[in-house]
């Protein structure tokens, strides 16, 4: 399982990534099986902690996991990777938000899509836009999936679910805004939630048990 957590420009460049990983075991072996594991790039991890089942001292000579496992369900390793060039963010967002001053009419218009997943689906895609304060209200219109928008807060939210090509998510509309506000300094930013079944980002892969 890996989590990662992005910041990511305008122009969609990945401005820092870090990837928090977990190796999860269910263990239905008779007797005391001694198992090693070797993965195809052991250099990606940055920081790891192990289950005290693991030899760590074989770890640290030849990067190999050495371990007599226990029955069931447990966590073998935890593994942090932090440097943002091996990490391909596998969502893209298209947006702009134009809000004007003199009027009190703005727009928004959002597309979502999939990039660089390997032919895995996007699932549970969510996102939150924290408003502008001088934001009132927002008339959109969702091809995919729901929105609403809480005026109190200021906080937008489009669930999509899943990404079903070709079509595209998209959400436009029209965004009132208070008259007379100052409209300069709003750039908020959107925050992206997503799930990607069978999938690790970091490229980490196993090469035998």
């Amino acid at each position: 399982v890996e989590e990662v957590d992005a910041i990511i420009d305008k122009s969609g460049a990945t401005v820092s990534a870090e990837i928090q990983g977990y190796i999860d075991c269910c263990i239905k072996l008779s007797g005391m099986p001694d198992l090693t594991l070797t993965f195809v790039n052991p250099r990606l991890f940055d920081d790891v902690s192990f289950h005290p089942c693991v030899r760590f001292k074989r770890w640290e000579s030849e990067r190999i996991l050495s371990f007599i496992p226990p029955d069931g369900n447990f966590r073998l390793m935890s593994y942090h990777i932090g440097s943002q060039s091996v990490v391909a963010i596998p969502i893209y967002v298209r947006h702009s938000l134009t809000l004007r001053s003199n009027g009190d009419q703005g727009r928004l218009d959002l597309t979502v899509g999939p990039k660089q997943t390997m032919g895995r689906t996007l699932e549970n895609v969510a996102l939150e836009i924290c408003m502008p304060k001088c934001v009132l209200n927002c008339s959109l219109t969702a091809n995919q999936g729901k929105y609403s928008y809480d005026p109190v807060s200021k906080v937008l939210l489009w669930d999509i679910g899943r990404i079903e090509l070709p079509k595209l998510p998209n959400i436009r509309g029209s965004v009132s805004v208070a008259s007379g506000a100052d409209t300069s300094g709003a750039n908020p930013s959107i925050n992206v939630h997503f799930t990607i079944p069978q999938m690790a980002v970091s490229g980490l892969r196993v090469s035998r048990l």
